[in-house]
């Protein structure tokens, strides 16, 4: 009887017998399961290939394995277990294992003053390695916020002045004729500029970290800066908005320097890599500052 079992080309020895880094699959399209909330998610998925005489990895084991994230919640343990399964399904060619989930976390915000609410959407990924028993869990997520311009700000005040001794040079002023200035258009005879920024957290958890705590970094990031962007606003919101941008002018030097400053008091985390970067409204280019904490091994400036 003819024999028709299936060839298994992969695993077929190479000529080449050369280890990989890391060999697996980008952009699978895979739901996740988060705050008891099913998400739509992508994976990259891989196992490093440390036995150069494979010719290559069993990419469907990979993808059977991440069948999980649909039905259990998304935390450490579960990538972990994951990422083992990665490994005992390639017993004796691999060393490491690799994962990166990207999704986005779904946070209902309430309005400055009135009680409007509405959703922001904040993207997140997640990366994950597992190494000689070695775990590590990465969180890079996106963080918006606006940002006015300390300089901007300061000529903008310097042309009022001049608009006040200009209309009311050599006259004694009564405090209406002063109020009635300020509510004038003359009263706000420049503006500062602002712009919409980001910022790029990147950090470590700590190995003991049972859960993911993505809303916990947000809320920490957004309360350090001031000045998230907001939802559904009424007025009274949208001039609370404008106290808020007035009372927390930034470079993007400051920006990083607040974040860096905050996310030192979290205990959950050993390391993070910050990036703001502020779209500017004034020029053709944006302004970058980046900052790092307990980060091992140099990242490019950009």
């Amino acid at each position: 009887m003819t024999d028709l079992t299936l060839p298994d080309v992969a695993a077929q020895f190479t000529h080449h017998t050369v280890p990989l880094d890391w060999v697996g699959m980008c952009g699978i399209a895979l739901p996740l399961m988060f705050h008891a909330q099913q998400v739509r998610g992508s994976a990259d998925a891989g196992v490093s290939l440390d036995c150069g005489e494979a010719r290559g990895i069993h990419m469907s084991r990979l993808y059977l394995a991440l069948e999980v994230f649909e039905h259990q919640a998304l935390n450490p343990a579960l990538i972990r277990q994951v990422l083992q399964r990665f490994l005992d399904s390639h017993a004796d060619m691999s060393a490491s294992a690799y994962l990166r989930l990207r999704f986005e976390v779904m946070v209902k915000r309430q309005a400055l003053i009135s009680p409007l609410a509405g959703w922001k959407a904040y993207p997140v990924t997640l990366t994950a390695r597992l190494h000689a028993e070695v775990f590590h869990v990465e969180l890079n997520v996106e963080v918006s916020y606006s940002s006015t311009c300390p300089c901007s700000a300061a000529l903008a005040r310097q042309l009022i002045q001049q608009q006040f001794l200009q209309d009311f040079e050599n006259r004694s002023l009564a405090h209406e004729d002063v109020l009635a200035w300020l509510g004038s258009a003359k009263g706000v005879i420049a503006t500062p500029h602002s712009q919409r920024s980001f910022a790029q957290l990147e950090v470590r958890l700590q190995d003991e970290v049972s859960e993911l705590p993505i809303e916990a970094l947000i809320d920490q990031a957004e309360a350090a800066l001031g000045t998230a962007v907001q939802t559904a606003v009424k007025r009274e919101d949208e001039q609370a908005f404008a106290l808020a941008n007035g009372q927390n002018l930034m470079f993007c030097e400051d920006a990083v320097r607040r974040l860096n400053l905050a996310l030192k008091t979290l205990p959950w985390l050993s390391a993070f890599n910050l990036r703001v970067t502020h779209a500017e409204s004034l020029h053709a280019h944006d302004a970058v500052a980046r900052s790092s904490w307990n980060w091992q091994g140099k990242r490019a400036p950009m």
